[in-house]
Order: C-alpha cells, then sequence, then structure tokens
C-alpha cells in the first residue's frame, strides 16, 4: 500500500530505553484522565437520574385546589373517593369554601397566581339535576377542572364508586327505564369539564425545555472557539489595547446571540401549529432567549478565563446537565435537593418564557429575571477583566518567543563565527606582508563582511521557520479556539 510511506520508516520499539519513560507517562496520563473523566459522567448521569428517581412518590407535594358549589351527595362523593386515594402517589386535595372562592373563575386565577397546580369543583346544584336527570332526557351536570390530570380523572371514577355504593339503590329506583338518556346518565351520572388556560399542543413542544436549550448553549460554545481563534490567529491582545477588545468582544457577542436568538424564536414560531400566540409574545420571546443566549456566552467565556484548558470540556458538559436538569421536573416531583435549580439560568429562562406563552398565568418573574441578569452583569465583568488577563500572559509570551528567538540567533550567528575562526579555516591564505596580496586580502575581506550579512540573514530566516518553543506561561489561556471554516 503506498498510503502515507513516512508513517511505515523504521521507529523505535516500544521497549527502547528512551521510549520506556514515555511509555509510562502516557499510560499514567491516560489512566488519570480515565478515571476524572468516569467519575463526572457518573456524577452526573446520577444528579440527571437522581431528579427523576421515584417522582411518583414525591405526587402529593402537588396541590389541587377543590371546591364544593353543589354542597350534597357529589361532594361527599368526591371527599370520601380522596380518603381512598390519598398518599405519596397522589395529589394533595386542600377543600376551600365556597366564601373564599365565590365564583368559579376565581379557581383559574388562584392556578395561575402558582398557589395549586390545579382546580377541581363541582357545579351548583349539581346532584339535584343528576335525580331529575335520571326521570328526565337532561344532559349530566359537569364537575370542572382547571388543568387535565390523570389524577383527576381517578379521582372522578373513584367518586362514582362511591355515589353508588352509597345511593346505588335510591337511585335504581328513581331511573326512567323507558328513557335511554336517563339510563345513560344512571350509567354515567358526571362527566369532567376540562378548561386549558393555555393550549400547547404542538409537537414541537415536547423539546423546548431540552433540545432547545441544549443547542442554544452549544451554539454560544462553538462562536466562542471561533472568536478565540480569530484573535489568536491575528495576535490582537499584544497588538490592540485592552478595553477596546472588550468592548468589541461584547458587541460581537451581543449581535451574534441577537440574531441566534430571533432564529430559535422563528424557528418555534413556524411550527407553532395550533397555538395561539401573538406577535407582542414573539418579541418577547426573542428578548428572553436573546437574555440567556448571551449570558450563557458570557458565562462560557468566563469558564474559559479562569479555568484550566483541561477542565474546560468538563465545566461544559456539567454546565448542561445541570442547567437541563433543572427544568425537566417541576421541583415538588424531585428531592427537595434539587430545588439548587433555582439558581440556573435555564430554569429562569423557561420561567419567563411559560410566563409569556401563557398571558402572564406564571408570575414568577420577581427572581427569574433577577437571577438571569445577575449572570449577565457578574459575567459582563469578569469576561472584562478576563480581557486584561489574556492581553497580561499573551504579552508575557510574546516577549518569551523574542527572547528564545534571539538567544537561538545568536547562539546560530556563535556557533558559525567559531567554525569560520578554526586553524583549518585559516590553512593556504597568502601572508599580509606582501603589499599587492594585502589589497586583495582587503578586497575579500569586503566580501567576506557581505557574505556574512547574508549568513546571518539566512540563520534568522532558518531560525524563524522553526516551530517555536513554547514559553513556561501556565497562566496563560485564551479559552478554547477553534480555526476559522469560512474566511477571507
Amino acid at each position: 500500500m503506498g498510503f502515507y510511506p513516512k508513517a511505515r520508516q523504521p521507529r523505535l520499539g516500544i521497549n527502547h530505553p528512551s521510549v520506556r519513560p514515555i511509555r509510562l507517562a502516557v499510560l499514567k496520563g491516560a489512566s488519570i484522565n480515565l478515571l476524572i473523566l468516569q467519575l463526572l459522567f457518573l456524577g452526573l448521569f446520577c444528579y440527571i437520574f437522581g431528579s427523576l428517581f421515584q417522582q411518583t412518590t414525591h405526587v402529593d407535594n402537588i396541590n389541587i385546589l377543590f371546591v364544593d358549589y353543589d354542597g350534597a351527595a357529589i361532594g361527599t362523593a368526591v371527599r370520601d373517593a380522596y380518603q381512598k386515594l390519598k398518599g405519596p402517589g397522589f395529589p394533595t386535595l386542600i377543600e376551600q369554601s365556597t366564601l373564599a372562592f365565590p365564583q368559579p373563575d376565581l379557581t383559574i386565577e388562584a392556578i395561575c397566581n402558582i398557589k395549586y397546580w390545579a382546580a377541581l369543583y363541582t357545579t351548583a346544584n349539581a346532584t339535584d339535576h343528576l335525580l331529575a336527570a335520571l326521570g328526565e332526557a337532561q344532559p349530566p351536570p359537569h364537575t370542572t377542572q382547571a388543568m387535565s390530570l390523570q389524577c383527576l380523572k381517578t379521582l372522578s371514577q373513584a367518586a362514582r364508586v362511591v355515589y353508588f355504593e352509597e345511593g346505588g339503590k335510591q337511585l335504581l329506583q328513581t331511573v326512567n327505564s323507558s328513557d335511554p338518556a336517563a339510563i345513560a346518565v344512571y350509567v354515567n351520572p358526571w362527566t369532567l369539564a376540562s378548561i386549558d388556560i393555555q393550549t400547547t399542543e404542538q409537537g414541537s413542544r415536547l423539546i423546548y425545555n431540552t433540545l432547545v436549550i441544549i443547542l442554544i448553549l452549544i451554539q454560544e460554545f462553538f462562536y466562542l472557539g471561533f472568536i478565540n481563534g480569530l484573535y489568536q490567529q491575528f495576535k490582537l491582545y499584544t497588538a490592540v489595547s485592552p478595553h477596546r477588545i472588550a468592548i468589541v468582544r461584547q458587541i460581537i457577542s451581543g449581535l451574534y446571540t441577537l440574531a441566534g436568538s430571533l432564529c430559535t424564536a422563528g424557528a418555534i414560531w413556524a411550527f407553532r401549529h395550533g397555538w395561539h400566540v401573538n406577535g407582542n409574545q414573539f418579541v418577547l420571546t426573542w428578548m428572553t432567549l436573546w437574555l440567556f443566549a448571551h449570558l450563557n456566552f458570557l458565562v462560557l467565556d468566563v469558564f474559559s478565563i479562569w479555568l484550566p484548558p483541561p477542565l474546560l470540556p468538563m465545566a461544559l458538559i456539567s454546565w448542561v446537565v445541570l442547567n437541563v436538569t433543572s427544568i425537566l421536573l417541576p421541583f415538588e416531583l424531585s428531592p427537595g435537593f434539587y430545588k439548587v435549580g433555582y439558581a440556573l439560568p435555564a430554569h429562569s429562562v423557561f420561567q419567563v418564557l411559560i410566563d409569556i406563552w401563557s398571558g402572564g398565568c406564571n408570575p414568577q418573574l420577581n427572581y427569574a429575571l433577577p437571577v438571569m441578569f445577575a449572570y449577565e452583569i457578574v459575567s459582563i465583568a469578569l469576561s472584562s477583566i478576563g480581557v486584561y488577563r489574556r492581553a497580561h500572559y499573551s504579552t508575557i509570551k510574546q516577549e518569551a518567543e523574542e527572547k528564545s528567538l534571539q538567544q537561538r540567533i545568536e547562539a546560530a550567528v556563535a556557533e558559525k563565527q567559531a567554525q569560520d575562526t578554526r586553524p583549518d579555516a585559516l590553512e593556504g591564505e597568502t601572508p599580509l606582508n606582501e603589499p599587492e596580496e594585502g589589497a586583495a586580502m582587503q578586497r575579500r575581506g569586503t566580501v567576506s563582511t557581505m557574505e556574512e550579512q547574508e549568513e546571518l540573514a539566512d540563520i534568522i530566516r532558518r531560525e524563524l521557520s522553526r516551530p517555536a518553543e513554547r514559553a513556561e506561561t501556565s497562566r496563560e489561556n485564551t479559552g478554547p479556539s477553534f480555526y476559522l471554516p469560512f474566511k477571507q
């Protein structure tokens, strides 16, 4: 095979004395990093799975409002059914009097204020209407809920069983057997009528709190790498004033995240089939995603400034997992430890988006917006300071490289001069005491000077073409940098 012939040239054996230390160092480094990465991903897997672990045992943390406007047998059947279903795997039914909620519409307001997750109420005179329907062909009464939850269906079915157990024989005697509608009412005495505050049935909604967040984070990381690569390629940290670099980086990141968030919001709106949202909500969504994208760009930039380069991939994946875990499930369904997610920007941005999309029916802006702006302000400060840090250590690195180059050139010139002044180089030369030959020697001296200049130029070119030795600047860190795929 003729592929890569240089790769098949003879190499030192694995047991060669000069290779043995390298082999041990490679094995040691690979083993240490293998252990660290395995522990990191084990911890991340445990963290995200732990948030979902035994979530059914935390269902009782979900509070459901119950208001009995009927005040008769149906309301009693709901209470008795709840006592049978009550437990860690069933939501907590909190009954309130009709004085606290004189109108059913007030239950929706309580849900929007996040006091309850859902509401269940019986309509007024529901029992009387049911008894009348058993003798006449009338529509059955309705028990209305604010949110369609499977647990409420279970509660309704259990209440129906209790209702028949307590008064089934008396009800059977009142049924008009000649009326099919009355028989249907006896079999199915009530139905659940669902009121969905904001219908959201489009398939794309399933990834709003997962892939959308992940892609935004990855999008910022890659552009950060391109920006860092651009600054390294043109050596801007040693050529431009740091405060100008800081300003320009903020402008570039702001424009980039502005355009990226517009594309994200536009994609969500393009696939919003059946979702009733308006233009104002689109603009608010765009601005919210812009803030989230920009603060993440800055956070990742801070990571790249202040963390050692080997830790950057670990920090990135940890940041992604922690943020996504904070919005996978309501905190009520996870162990209390996971409420640390309140401090993460992904949880905050999702709360703001829900508030926008529901028309204000999720008033958690009092903490969500401050959290996001806190990340923004602190990250701007640390990122700007980081520009001065990078400029400082880039200058140190450049000075060390220039000094190293100068030392290499001086060493090469000294070596050349030593070769020219060796005794064997003087053999065969004409003595200087002859005048004619002295003049010729003077001419040769002039030529020799020009040759020395050419040789010096060759030495400089050769040293510049050699790979520069990396200076010992362990604190010099420009962050992740990628070669630009498209450039002039």
